[in-house]
């Protein structure tokens, strides 16, 4: 059965979180989540986990401010201890340490609340996204679950699903719109990969076997 590690920011709700681990519950995901991996104990993601009875861990940066490669070994370790096979981000702002990129590759996917490849990249996240959006005028924005490589929103696109942009949308209602399809994807991109159903092929990524 795939482990699956997820890592969540200090200020993540942890509703996409929520919605892997439900979906693993249902036996939608052929998985389990096996630690739900935070900077902050306090951090709504993680007391989010801990109520659904997933096993946390803490590890902050600040631990390691003074430690070369600390914080990256300690993650490794974290994700080693539990049989980690898939990493998922839900919430997690940080650039991921290239060793543990290295490490995952092709076993780290993240959902991003916009059609890439436009409206990635460093400092894109949360309400600048669709603020981002409605300004440039697009008709249509959505989410986009992706592997994870060394930068910010460039890697292999998964999964994909649209949301139209309707006349006087704030970023807040379109936010309201996009997150159900940021679960449904986040959930069908991980199946696949459960399944066994997708493999890279450079920077595409192919799914194999029945609908």
């Amino acid at each position: 059965m795939l482990q699956i590690g997820i890592m969540v920011g200090g200020h993540s709700r942890g509703s996409n979180m929520q919605a892997i681990v439900d979906a693993c519950t249902s036996g939608e995901i052929p998985g389990r989540v096996a630690v739900v991996i935070g900077g902050r104990r306090d951090a709504p993601a993680i007391l989010r986990a801990e109520r659904a009875g997933v096993r946390t861990s803490i590890i902050s940066t600040k631990q390691y401010e003074n430690v070369p490669s600390g914080y990256e070994a300690a993650l490794l370790t974290q994700l080693r201890k539990y049989n980690v096979g898939l990493i998922c981000l839900a919430g997690y702002m940080r650039m991921l340490p290239e060793s543990v990129v290295k490490a995952y590759h092709g076993r780290i996917m993240n959902v991003h609340p916009a059609l890439l490849p436009f409206f990635g990249g460093k400092g894109m996240y949360g309400e600048r996204v669709h603020r981002a959006v409605i300004d440039s005028g697009m008709k249509i924005s959505g989410c986009t679950v992706h592997f994870v490589d060394e930068e910010y929103d460039t890697g292999p696109i998964i999964v994909q699903s649209a949301v139209p942009v309707e006349e006087g949308d704030t970023p807040e209602n379109l936010a309201d719109r996009i997150l159900p399809e940021e679960h449904r994807a986040y959930v069908k991109a991980i199946t696949l990969f459960a399944e066994g159903r997708l493999s890279l092929d450079g920077p595409q990524v192919r799914v194999t076997g029945a609908a």
